[in-house]
């Protein structure tokens, strides 16, 4: 993604959340706005309240309450980086209060959605201001999107319709190896890109079609392994200007290339998110055959 962090946290979140009753029309998906103009009342009583983020969080919504832990973790804590980064608030404030114009077009995006996947949820969309290092994510209560990391509010969108395919995904997998992973995220962009017109991590991509070869040829050899560094979550690799999540990319052309090869393109989304067998999965693809041995492939 052009934001590094914006799933900084993906790797942690439950992967169930089909089983919970959540809207299947998408013309009543609920969008939570309500924290914005909330934070920009704290902001506005910061050096005359010691404590200016506490009802901010105290009244938030449920999706805040969820990006408090690893993120804005507490109002001691927000209030130290608002100070640090003031003039970067301030550059976003009016930019977040056109997020509610966008909620038709994240709308569209679901129905399309819906129409290839008949099994489709649609959780509650919170958008959120919070400490600048996570631009989207995903809980138990719905979608949340940290607002402040959007410099261009109209990419909110298909940052949305990524987080929507991870909240559709129903993968088992606890400790998910780098292929794994890689399938997971490329799927969310893969997919992503279908029902909205494109991806949100096109610096990655970019190196990724220019460098395939070389690129699959090293996937290949550590695939099967936990180890992500120089290819998910802002890891950066040992070569000069490699960019960081390479795995999306990756993940991304293994699924895309099942999905060209399906006779049916409704199956072929359910299958890709409702993966049980990676190995299987990559093997249907055929994707990094010419770069596989027989001990490389996952069983």
């Amino acid at each position: 993604m052009k934001n590094n962090l914006i799933v900084i946290s993906i790797l942690f979140t439950t992967v169930f959340y089909a089983q919970n009753p959540f809207e299947t029309n998408p013309a009543k998906a609920e969008f939570i706005t309500s924290d914005i103009p909330s934070f920009w009342k704290a902001f506005d009583q910061i050096g005359a309240n010691k404590d200016p983020f506490r009802d901010y969080i105290d009244s938030g919504s449920k999706g805040l309450k969820d990006f408090i832990p690893f993120r804005i973790e507490s109002p001691k804590h927000l209030l130290k980086v608002v100070k640090k980064r003031l003039e970067d608030y301030e550059s976003i404030r009016e930019n977040s209060y056109q997020v509610e114009p966008q909620t038709k077009l994240i709308r569209d995006f679901y129905q399309k959605l819906k129409n290839l996947y008949d099994a489709a949820v649609f959780p509650p969309t919170y958008f959120v201001i919070g400490a600048f290092n996570s631009g989207g994510t995903s809980s138990n209560n719905g979608l949340i999107i940290g607002v402040e990391m959007q410099s261009n509010i109209e990419n909110v969108p298909y940052i949305v319709a990524h987080e929507l395919i991870h909240f559709n995904q129903n993968y088992s997998n606890e400790n998910p190896t780098l292929l794994e992973q890689s399938i997971k995220e490329g799927s969310a962009d893969f997919i992503g890109e279908l029902i909205s017109g494109k991806h949100i991590n096109e610096t990655a991509f970019n190196y990724g079609n220019k460098n395939e070869k070389q690129l699959c040829t090293e996937f290949v050899k550590i695939m099967n392994g936990t180890n992500y560094h120089g290819w998910l979550y802002g890891s950066k690799g040992k070569l000069k200007g490699r960019p960081n999540d390479l795995g999306y990319w990756m993940g991304y052309k293994i699924c895309e290339s099942y999905f060209n090869k399906s006779n049916n393109q409704k199956d072929a989304i359910r299958d890709i998110l409702n993966i049980n067998e990676f190995g299987e999965f990559i093997k249907s693809s055929g994707y990094l055959d010419k770069y596989q041995s027989n001990k490389t492939i996952n069983k």
